[in-house]
């Protein structure tokens, strides 16, 4: 059983038979269908099928020489809305399956951000037929671990402040990575200075009241995060068939916004425009292709 399925609204599915049901519903009404060739120049098939919300179960395979769907991989999906990113898209195949990756040279978060494809299908068309000048990245995320915290108390002068500095931090991590030394050195000084102001601050106050949004790896799988972010909106949503209530959120994180879904069962606390988000989240991306 995939571990995000509780996520979408499905924290109840125990057996493989109520998987292997929920997935014949699936392939057999599917809300979406894509056939596309794959790495290997065989027919890879895409069905997709949506339980509310924007929230739905993908099922990909191949169909064998008796006519017979065979099943690769399933996952769950949430398609968001906010925070298109174009920073420099690439796409990597897993190498056990016919799935990908895509990595974004993200400038605001000062590392490569890595995510699981969605539209599989679209892009290995996209790929052997390209019709596009440039693409976008629409990123969501999924997560069975949260809670809300409290935001940090700013005013006005200080949110200028804070825009400011991410600003410039954000031009010195792209010349730092064009080679600039000086803006290596200033990195580097920075990183110094804000070591030496959270070793005096942690001794009283809590991390949480000094750490005002993160994003950072989490665990083994690359494409799975840490974050704290501010709610910017957030709105509710019900799986059609379990009637679980979800949460979907938008986030603001280092200046990256993107929507999160969660079960309400999962989420500790009541999000509201202004707190903050902390949790883990599996990061996943639909490549939008620009004519």
């Amino acid at each position: 059983m995939h571990s995000f399925l509780r996520a979408i609204g499905f924290g109840n599915l125990k057996k493989n038979k109520e998987i292997d049901d929920l997935l014949n519903e699936v392939i057999e009404k599917p809300t979406r269908l894509q056939v596309a060739k794959d790495s290997n120049g065989n027919e890879f098939t895409e069905f997709s099928r949506e339980f509310g919300g924007c929230i739905g179960i993908t099922a990909c395979g191949e169909y064998g020489d008796d006519g017979e769907f065979e099943l690769d991989y399933y996952y769950p999906y949430f398609c968001g809305t906010e925070g298109a990113t174009t920073a420099g898209v690439e796409v990597e195949k897993h190498s056990e399956k016919e799935s990908y990756a895509g990595i974004c040279d993200e400038v605001r978060l000062g590392v490569s951000l890595i995510f699981y494809l969605q539209n599989v299908a679209e892009y290995l068309n996209e790929e052997h037929f390209p019709r596009i000048v440039g693409r976008s990245v629409t990123l969501s995320a999924l997560s069975i671990s949260g809670k809300i915290i409290l935001p940090m108390m700013k005013n006005e002068k200080q949110k200028k402040t804070i825009q400011k500095n991410m600003q410039n931090r954000n031009h010195l991590i792209a010349a730092a990575r064009d080679g600039d030394e000086d803006a290596i050195e200033n990195l580097t000084l920075e990183d110094m200075d804000t070591y030496s102001m959270l070793s005096r601050r942690i001794a009283y106050e809590d991390v949480l009241s000094i750490v005002d949004t993160c994003f950072m790896p989490y665990g083994v799988e690359s494409d799975q995060y840490s974050v704290i972010g501010e709610i910017l909106d957030y709105r509710k949503t019900v799986n059609k068939i379990t009637e679980e209530e979800i949460y979907i959120m938008t986030i603001d994180t280092n200046g990256l916004v993107y929507d999160v879904c969660i079960n309400k069962e999962d989420l500790i606390g009541e999000p509201q425009i202004g707190r903050r988000f902390k949790g883990n989240i599996w990061m996943q991306g639909c490549i939008r292709y620009m004519n």
